[in-house]
């Protein structure tokens, strides 16, 4: 079943009351999953980090991404009565840490037991081990990425997984964890890979759903998406792929403040996507070709039969002139025909007679 992730972010515009409105949203979309963004903005970013050109578009407003930040924080109280909320209505609360101290907190506070690393984090060799060496399942975006960004991630990953804890991270150490049977498998339990393009909206040309299967193909992993195109159609197509997991940012209002809300969508189509992607499941099937069970009735009427184009006396040659392949299919096959060419017909035939024997 694919993992539907409903990416609240930080939608919410630092405002509990519009993150609570998002978990009922996402909730009532059938989402499996709602994701908020934690973070200390004085952890993640410098006093001059500059905007993203997304992000000054969207928020009309030329700052410092501190500056933006600072109003997107939600407090670890305001975190506590999220995920009550989540666990009252049945929904799971994930988030995404951007600092050790909020990773700390998502998972020794929280007690998350799963963890969605960004896209961002994939080269932030420190940060993937502090994740890898809490021993949460591990969703890793990776936007932004070649190949070779990802295995190296992979092996910080492997690594921080299956060493022992006075084992000195180096590069030739996460070489060796990635090359390892028990890092293999440790991969293969507890990461999943997400296909993105790191763009607000994404464009379609640029969107590449064939790299899925190279992800896959590559590592051998799970593999899913996370859409930042406009609408609903590319993760409904990234499903019919075989995505294991679809995360999309979702908003209240696209003409909301802030800046990801212009990249989201709004709640109808949150709905709408998570019934076509359960939809999508349903039609992808188990991939045995066989008449499925709604089609036995329709055989005997789609299908052919031989029959005699005019009446045929006992002891008269079927031939080509007096057998034809008709509807319906309760006779004899139409691979019987050239075998009853030039034999003897054992009864009188009407015109027009399905031939059974």
């Amino acid at each position: 079943m694919t993992l539907v992730i409903a990416e609240a972010g930080v939608n919410h515009n630092g405002s509990e009351e519009i993150a609570i409105a998002l978990i009922d949203a996402a909730h009532k979309s059938g989402a499996d999953i709602v994701k908020f963004q934690t973070f200390k903005s004085k952890n993640l970013v410098t006093e001059t980090a500059e905007q993203a050109d997304y992000q000054i578009t969207n928020t009309k407003k030329v700052e410092s991404q501190l500056s933006m930040l600072s109003r997107l924080e939600l407090s670890h109280e305001a975190h506590q009565r999220l995920i009550d909320h989540c666990q009252k209505l049945g929904i799971q609360f994930l988030s995404t840490a951007f600092d050790s101290e909020s990773l700390n907190f998502l998972v020794n506070t929280l007690q998350l037991k799963t963890l969605k690393i960004a896209s961002g984090e994939i080269t932030n060799a420190p940060f993937l081990l502090e994740h890898a060496r809490t021993g949460c399942d591990l969703i890793l975006s990776t936007g932004m990425s070649t190949l070779a960004d990802i295995e190296s991630s992979l092996g910080v990953i492997a690594f921080g997984l299956t060493a022992t804890g006075d084992s000195t991270p180096s590069i030739e150490a996460f070489q060796a964890a990635y090359a390892s049977a028990e890092g293999q498998e440790a991969l293969k339990t507890k990461l999943k890979l997400l296909h993105c393009t790191t763009e607000y909206p994404a464009p379609f040309n640029e969107i590449n759903l064939k790299a899925m299967d190279t992800l896959a193909s590559a590592f051998c992993l799970d593999v899913g998406y996370s859409d930042h195109s406009q609408g609903i159609t590319i993760p409904i197509a990234a499903t019919a792929r075989g995505a294991c997991v679809i995360e999309k940012h979702f908003t209240l209002n696209k003409e909301m403040p802030g800046p990801d809300h212009k990249a989201s969508i709004e709640p109808k189509e949150l709905t709408e996507m998570v019934a076509a992607i359960r939809t999508i499941e349903l039609a992808m099937g188990n991939g045995i070709k066989a008449p499925q069970a709604s089609e036995l009735k329709n055989i005997k009427i789609a299908r052919k039969s031989l029959v005699t184009t005019r009446a045929i006396q006992k002891g008269e040659n079927f031939s080509t002139n007096n057998l034809a392949v008709k509807r319906p299919g309760t006779g004899s096959s139409p691979y019987q025909y050239w075998q009853r060419l030039d034999t003897k017909a054992s009864r009188d035939y009407a015109a027009g007679e399905v031939i059974f024997d």
